[in-house]
């Protein structure tokens, strides 16, 4: 898999967990430990794909 698709991958992933995320926060049976989790997830996708990018405008 090439970087750009690696890159666009994550960044579907990241996107996907977004939008979990938001319609956990709006309803109001879901636990809190679970939007821990997905805000966790979430900041995770960003530093990979930040991380991924860092790497390739410095080589």
């Amino acid at each position: 898999m090439s970087l750009a698709n690696h890159l666009e991958e994550l960044q579907r992933k990241h996107g996907d967990i977004e939008r979990q995320l938001d319609q956990a926060m709006n309803h109001p049976s879901v636990d809190d430990l679970e939007i821990v989790s997905l805000k966790r997830r979430k900041l995770a996708l960003k530093d990979e794909i930040e991380k991924l990018r860092t790497e390739h405008t410095t080589h």
